[in-house]
């Protein structure tokens, strides 16, 4: 479905201030309005002759949908010759590889091809939590502007040595992790030199969710573009602390910064109900309330909802019988059926694996290209994965068995090694390896997005897309918030990661807890509702017998035509 652009997207677009932030909560047309803003500088002038716009973005897929939505606004010679569209990682390996030697560092050292930290917590046998505290501490102490040697010297200040002998392996192997890159690209632009060819090549920047930077990120940005860079994002969906994102801390230097603010509050994506529930969160998040572009557009209003369980297990069976009732009467939909974390999701895992007739996507299943899909298949048809789990090292046993190292192109092995990972992972969680090849998906990751069926995922691989009805599993304390979450400021980005969930819903949101929950171990746990679950909240919500009365009421093929 299409939209004519709002008032303050054309606004966006016409703005001849340099320096733009646009606050723009899910589902308001954000993409749409970058897409313009370029548009609108380029009809301006303001790269004129060789220079170009920078368009950094945080991932490959938020990479390939702002490109999306450039093709619909610039001619086919525009985006060749003037834009310029990569996420951070792309963009710091860019200016290492052409510029390292200006600060005496070697730009043939490796890149990262996958998670060359956990794979080397992986080869030391190391548990979730050592594994986590080796991360921690080299994430952070990477975040400022620190060589090498500098940076060994405050890994050795914290003591963790797991993380020390990690870090000398780096240096020795001449390895940059993911954590390397904006590292080495910050201190890189620190010189002026550098920095101004950067400065005359690009007139403009564009920043897609500034609340997920980090402060780093933000001065690399600074360093190229300061003052003539347009920030768009949303506080309330500011949920990458464990990244190193700090959403208020850089939302104040931006808005400092820029010379004018734009508000986009119509959401263009959820019915009149979602947005409701969104909405009472609000106070929980600092966010914005939204109100809805088009609400007699939506067949009944939509759906907004809230379910106890006695447990787990009822709660996963219930589920299963809301989609199905879903696809009795619109069967091109898709649900997303949500977790905090991928543990609490495995009853529901369970219970649809049951359901041969439906159509069930777990995102964090392996998606394959299809030539990596057809080597992990062949390994998985031929290998002991008791063999592998007690090789001195199973990452290498892995590696050889698949004859990795005969493969060449960069991007193949880097796609190989993920997917030896996310073997190497389930062989440790007990998962044949027959199994493990069912669950295999040729593709990319973009064949996701728009498959119909049921859609399983995390809270955080969910942020950016959409569904037609979202279950959101899990309300309890102890998931929803996380029981790590000690902090006000943990405690915000709990209830942030909450308000992303319920705000991927177009027609309809359904959130539901249990009152207990087995452990992994076996131990059943007695849990509560989460106290997200205010009485703000529950005003907007209908219970059991309200889902069933709006079934049997609704007008379902406006629904699944809408």
């Amino acid at each position: 479905m299409t939209f004519d652009p709002t008032d303050e997207q054309l606004m966006i677009r016409d703005s001849e201030e340099a320096g733009m932030l646009i606050v723009a909560p899910a589902g308001c047309g954000k993409s749409e309005a970058l897409a313009l803003r370029v548009q609108g500088m380029l009809r301006r002038g303001v790269a004129a002759g060789p220079r170009r716009i920078l368009v950094a973005t945080f991932s490959n897929r938020a990479k390939d949908n702002i490109r999306e939505r450039l093709r619909v606004h610039l001619s086919a010679a525009e985006l060749r010759d003037k834009i310029t569209v990569i996420n951070f990682h792309g963009l710091s390996a860019r200016v290492y590889r052409s510029h390292a030697a200006a600060i005496g560092l070697d730009p043939e050292w490796t890149l990262p091809e996958n998670d060359w930290v956990k794979e080397q917590c992986q080869r030391a046998g190391l548990n979730y939590g050592q594994s986590a505290g080796v991360d921690k501490v080299l994430q952070r102490v990477k975040q400022e502007a620190l060589n090498d040697a500098e940076v060994l010297q405050r890994v050795e200040e914290q003591g963790n040595r797991d993380a020390i002998s990690i870090e000398k392996l780096r240096i020795q192997d001449a390895q940059l992790t993911y954590d390397d890159l904006p590292r080495v690209a910050e201190l890189i632009l620190a010189r002026d030199e550098v920095a101004e060819l950067y400065r005359a090549h690009f007139a403009a920047v564009i920043v897609d969710e500034f609340q997920d930077l980090t402060p780093q990120q933000l001065r690399i940005i600074n360093r190229i573009g300061a003052g003539r860079t347009t920030y768009a994002g949303d506080l309330a969906q500011g949920i990458y602390g464990f990244t190193g994102a700090r959403p208020e801390e850089v939302y104040d230097q931006i808005a400092d910064e820029v010379g004018e603010v734009v508000e986009l509050a119509e959401s263009h994506r959820s019915s009149p109900a979602v947005l409701d529930a969104v909405n009472a969160l609000v106070p929980l998040t600092q966010g914005t309330a939204l109100t809805c572009a088009a609400p007699d557009s939506w067949p009944s209003g939509g759906l907004a909802a809230h379910v106890g369980h006695v447990s787990a297990e009822e709660e996963a069976t219930w589920v299963v019988k809301v989609a199905k009732a879903v696809f009795e009467r619109a069967p091109g939909q898709r649900i997303g059926v949500i977790s905090r974390i991928t543990s609490r999701r495995r009853f529901i895992d369970t219970a649809f694996s049951e359901q041969p007739g439906l159509e069930v996507h777990r995102w964090d299943d392996g998606v394959l290209d299809t030539e990596t899909a057809r080597r992990v298949r062949t390994i998985l048809a031929s290998i002991d994965a008791a063999a592998v789990l007690a090789a001195a090292d199973s990452i290498d046993f892995l590696r050889n068995f698949a004859q990795f190292h005969q493969i060449q192109d960069p991007a193949d092995r880097g796609a190989l090694a993920d997917a030896l990972g996310w073997v190497l992972e389930l062989f440790s969680d007990g998962v044949k390896p027959a199994e493990i090849s069912k669950r295999i998906r040729v593709g990319d990751n973009s064949t996701l997005l728009t498959r119909r069926g049921v859609h399983l995922l995390s809270g955080h691989a969910g942020k950016g897309q959409q569904f037609d009805w979202v279950i959101v599993i899990g309300l309890e304390k102890g998931n929803i918030p996380f029981f790590e979450a000690k902090t006000e400021e943990a405690l915000l980005e709990e209830a942030r990661v909450l308000s992303v969930m319920m705000s991927r819903a177009r027609h309809g949101l359904i959130l539901t807890h249990a009152a207990t929950v087995p452990a992994l171990n076996g131990r059943v746990w007695a849990k509560e509702p989460s106290q997200f679950l205010t009485a703000d909240l529950q005003t907007t919500l209908t219970d059991a017998a309200g889902i069933v009365e709006w079934f049997e009421a609704a007008s379902w093929p406006d629904i699944a035509a809408r």
